[in-house]
Parts: structure tokens; sequence; C-alpha cells
């Protein structure tokens, strides 16, 4: 406790400052999310307190970020979709995915997993970083011009015959349930068919209208209907929102820019009593745990979903550890990796059960915090303090903010968390992938892939692509790194090292040497087995010098297997000189020593093995003579 009040004063101010800058993002970020803002801000408090309370960057501060939001819409509009567009039915579902990352978070901290995030590859996070970017600039625009598909009627009204035949599917799954569904009477179907009204119909048909314009490809496709239907009044309230933004940065940014666009434009629409839009009601009541994640529990609803809550687990893990990194280099301290994704992974799951949305240690509003004096956990409890004494007093004031101000906000966002540095270095990487007459770059081809797949398809299927197709691309260059540097592609390469150079003219004819350097596994497993055919017929021994081969893997031990049962089958002796601990273990294992190789056969310096070949050709000389 004496540590954590030890720098009262500056963690107080960085606090304050962090939490407002926290604000008008957590608002934003819960409506983005399609949960309301109040997801948002119940996100930020409890993700910000005890993210800071149990995990290891003492000046972090934490919350709902771009690419958490990104990741949780693919989840709420996917659980809202199976459950009649209805959030309320939906939202238990939700919370469970949410609880579960968490969990997975607190997992991954206590197997000490943490040290490992840094091997994901900086392709496949770039790719992922301007796809999030991409995503929340394109669907940003509809309501940026104040165009909400499920309240164009016309729009709607296309999708009614196709909201009837899935209100009488419903039916039909309910009856089969029920054990009444029967050929031949179809009176009960009748019957609550004729029940379903018109009000039925149009939910129904405004959860297809919306589902259907959804996401970038969606956006794309009503953004014709949505220019022909304009609300100039949210358009202007959205570019006031980014003028403000982006100029007020130019004149001081000592005052958060966002909260000013959010207070003036707000202020100025509410007070010359404008007919915007605003966003949904604020509660302005103390946050209360939601018990249908534990009384509504159903495995099955959250089952195709368990894969996101690992990728929005990982992905929190990702975006909290690089913002500790950041953190470091400006405190000159050093984080606890581990610790912190346990204090994320408690964070997230707290956040979970009061309803809020998933978050992760964020970059800006830590170095805010840095920056007003912040440098223990103290600040981070403070900024979620500050946010929920907002809610508790200023719940019905903040519901008057402009539906169109929060997208233009988010404009912001999507256009400041595109990794530029990434897409300005394409130019510069080497082409080392060749497709016929055309070269390309490996890294740039992972980057544009996840980019892609991750705008139009699914955040959380790409990133895995990505992941498999960086993984291939780097085994085979180390495969191809490891064949050229162990010499085994022809014999005209092969040279003697230092220790050869006394080597007898009088045995070169007759003993084939061959070095190995670097791992040999599956990468490099091709090359090696040309090893049999490069010796030459009249070689009767081989030496395999190992001396550098200090990892060999399965794949390598078979195939090294194969090449000496090819030269025991070609009447050719195979020493070894210096096998490596590793690789003697692997061989031993599977009794390739001494079946094949035979201890004595195993030499510790190439010395000893030159002694053994002279000795062998003197005894040889003598029982000739003989």
């Amino acid at each position: 406790m004496k540590n954590l009040f030890s720098n009262f004063k500056g963690d107080l101010f960085g606090g304050i400052t962090a939490g407002i800058v926290a604000l008008p993002l957590a608002l934003a970020f819960g409506v983005s999310s399609g949960m309301g803002p109040s997801a948002g801000l119940y996100g930020a408090i409890f993700i910000s307190f005890f993210a800071a309370l149990f995990g290891g960057t003492s000046t972090q501060i934490s919350g709902p970020t771009a690419p958490m939001t990104a990741v949780s819409m693919v989840v709420i509009a996917g659980i809202i979709a199976m459950n009649d567009g209805s959030l309320d039915k939906a939202l238990p579902a939700i919370l469970v995915v949410f609880l579960l990352a968490g969990l997975i978070q607190i997992g991954l901290g206590l197997l000490g997993i943490g040290k490992y995030i840094r091997y994901i590859p900086y392709p496949v996070v770039s790719g992922f970083m301007t796809a999030i970017g991409v995503i929340i600039l394109v669907t940003q625009i509809l309501p940026a011009i104040g165009y909400y598909p499920k309240e164009d009627a016309e729009f709607v009204n296309i999708y009614k015959p196709m909201a009837e035949q899935i209100i009488l599917e419903n039916i039909l799954k309910e009856e089969a349930g029920e054990g009444i569904l029967v050929l031949n009477d179809f009176k009960e179907t009748i019957a609550r068919a004729e029940d379903i009204t018109e009000a039925d119909k149009l939910k129904e048909a405004q959860t297809l209208a919306n589902s259907e314009a959804s996401g970038v490809i969606g956006a794309i496709k009503v953004l014709p209907r949505a220019i022909n239907n304009i609300n100039w009044l949210e358009l202007i309230l959205a570019l006031s929102t980014i003028i403000i933004i982006y100029g007020f940065k130019k004149i001081t940014t000592a005052i958060p820019s966002a909260l000013v666009a959010l207070i003036v434009v707000s202020g100025v629409a509410y007070g010359f009593g404008l007919k915007y839009r605003p966003i949904e009601e604020i509660p302005s009541d103390f946050p209360m745990p939601n018990l249908g994640i534990f009384t509504d529990f159903q495995l099955a609803s959250i089952t195709p979903y368990i894969f996101t809550a690992l990728t929005l687990a990982l992905l929190g893990a990702i975006d909290s550890l690089l913002t500790s990194v950041v953190a470091d280099n400006m405190t000159k301290t050093k984080h606890k990796p581990n610790k912190e994704l346990v204090g994320q992974g408690i964070g997230n799951s707290i956040a979970a059960i009061f309803g809020g949305i998933p978050g992760a240690g964020a970059t800006i509003r830590t170095v805010v915090n840095i920056n007003a004096g912040g440098k223990t956990k103290l600040s981070g409890m403070v900024a979620g303090v500050l946010l929920l004494v907002v809610l508790l007093a200023l719940g019905p004031v903040a519901s008057q903010i402009p539906a169109a101000v929060l997208a233009g906000i988010l404009v912001t966002v999507g256009i400041g968390v595109m990794d530029y540095k990434g897409l300005k270095a394409i130019p510069s990487l080497p082409k080392d992938l060749s497709i016929g007459p055309l070269k390309f770059s490996s890294e740039v081809v992972i980057m544009l892939v996840v980019l892609v797949l991750s705008s139009i398809w699914n955040l959380v299927y790409a990133v895995g692509v990505g992941l498999v197709i960086a993984s291939l691309m780097f085994m085979k260059k180390m495969g191809d790194l490891t064949a050229e540097r162990s010499d085994v592609k022809s014999l005209e390469k092969e040279e003697g090292w230092a220790d050869e150079a006394s080597f007898p003219q009088k045995l070169k004819e007759k003993v084939f040497i061959k070095h190995l350097k670097g791992p040999l596994f599956f990468g490099s497993t091709s090359e090696f087995q040309v090893l049999a055919d490069q010796i030459p017929r009249s070689a009767s021994t081989a030496i395999i010098r190992m001396d550098r081969m200090q990892y060999l893997d399965q794949s390598g031990l078979y195939t090294l297997e194969d090449v000496l049962i090819d030269l025991h089958n070609s009447d050719i002796e195979v020493l070894f000189v210096d096998v490596l601990d590793q690789p003697r273990y692997m061989m031993e294992r599977v009794d390739l020593i001494p079946d094949l190789i035979p201890t004595e056969h195993i030499f510790a310096t190439f010395d000893e093995c030159l002694k053994y070949l002279l000795k062998k050709t003197n005894d040889q000389s003598i029982e000739v003579s003989a």
C-alpha cells in the first residue's frame, strides 16, 4: 500500500486525465460493438480498475480498444442473429463468450505464455491492425450520414418474404422439438401461423435488413441507398466532430481533442434544440452483475464462438503487452508479462459479469497517463473510478450525446489505428517469393492476405490463415537456408575443414566426408536425401561430421535413418564425428544407435576418426599381403 500511494498527486492527475481521454472512446466503442454506450462505459470502468490492480505494468491504462471492439462486433452480431435479432435474449450468451476470453487470459498468464506473445509475426499484426481501421472506417460511414438500414422502410420490405419463411421455419422447429409436428395434421402449425402479426414480420425483416448491411461488404452494398437518404444534419454533426478532433490537436494536445469535440458539438446540437438522433439511454445507477450469464447458460449457444473467445484473449494479450513495452520505454521500467495477462483476464472477466465489452491495454491512454505524472497502479484505478463517477452523476446528460458525434470520433479512430509504417514499407521489402515470372515479397503477401480476409470475410479466421502462411513461409526460408549452409546440394560445393588439411591422399578416393551445418529438420530433409546419390562409386566409407548440427527433429531423424539404410545396402561404412547431445538422444530413442551406427563408429574428434581409418587400412594391407 505504501508503494501504491508513493506518487499520489501524480497518479491522481494522470488517472483523471486518462479517464477523460477514455470517456468518449468508451461510449463510441460501446455503440460500435452493438451493445450500446453503457456497455463501453462498464468495460472501461471495470477493466481499467482491476487490470491496474492485478496487472504487471504500473502505468498501464486499460479499457475497450479498437481491435477488441472489432472482434467483439463479430461475436455480438452473430449471437444476436441466432436470437431473433434481440440483444436482450442474446446478452447472456455474448457475455459468457467475453467471460471465457477473460478466463483464457488468466490461464495464459498462469501458464507463463506471456513471454511467447512477441513471436507473432509483424506482417500478421500489421495486416490485422490496418483491417481494424478499414472495418471501423467503412462501418461508421452509415451512422455518420444518418442512415440506419432497419429504419429504411423500402429496404426492409425487400426482406419481408424471407422473414415470413424464417418465422415459419422456426414454428416447424418448435413443433418438431415438442413432438407435435405430424405430416397429415398441420392444424397446430396453421393456428400458430395465424397468430403471427405484421409487427412480428416487420421485426424479423428489420433484423434481416440490419444483418445484410453489417460489416464492410454489407456497408458497401447499401452505400448507394444511404447516399440517396442522407440525413444532412447528422452528416454535419459527424463532420464537425472530425474537423474539431484534427483541428484542435494543432492548437494544443494538453486537452483531449475527442473530448472537446464531444462537448462542443453535443452542446451546440442540444442547446439549439436540433432534431438529431441521440445515443441509447445510459443508466445512472451503479452497474449490477448480469446473473443471466449463469442462470441462462447454454453450452450450445457459445460452442461456435470458443475459437473466437481464444482469439479475443490472444488479441487482448498482444494489445496489452505491446502497450506495456511502450510504457517500459517511457518510464525505464520492466513490466511482468504473465502478471499483466492475469490482470487483464481478471478485468475482462469482471467486466463481462457486469455487462461490459472486453478491452486491453490502451497505448494512447497509457501515454497520456505517464505524461500527466502517473507512475503506479493507482493511476489506472483512478481512471476507472472517475468513469464510474461520470456514469453515476452524468448518465442522463451523456444520454443526450448525438449518435453522429460518436460516429465521427470512431472515423478518426479508424484512420489512426491503421499501420501506416507497415504500409509505407511495402515497396522497399525484398521480393523473395516467385510465382512464374512474377516476384513478390512474402511479408507483403501475408500482410495483404490478413488485411483483405479480415476486412471482407472474418477477423478470427483471417488471423489463423495469416499465421499458417507465415509459419509455412518461415519454414521454407529456414529449410532453404539450412540446406545452403549444410552444403548438401552437390558434391562439388564440399569444402574441407581446417582439421582435414592433412587427410591422406590415398584415402580420398575411398572416403567421402559430409559436413552438416545447422539443424536437420522437416524443412531441410528433401536436400539431405540426395546424400546417398552424391557418394562416388569408389568410396567405401562415409564420414558424417555433426559438429555443427545442433538439432534433429522427427522428420530429420527418419530421413537420416533412410539414408543410412541406403548406404548400408550399398556396403558403405558410415562413421559419425562429434554427435551433439540432442541429435544423439533422438537417434538412441529409435535404436538408430547402435543398430545402424555402432557406438565404436562414433568419434569425439576428426583425429580419432582418422586414426581408426588408418589403422583399418593398415590392417587390411597386412591381411592382403599375408
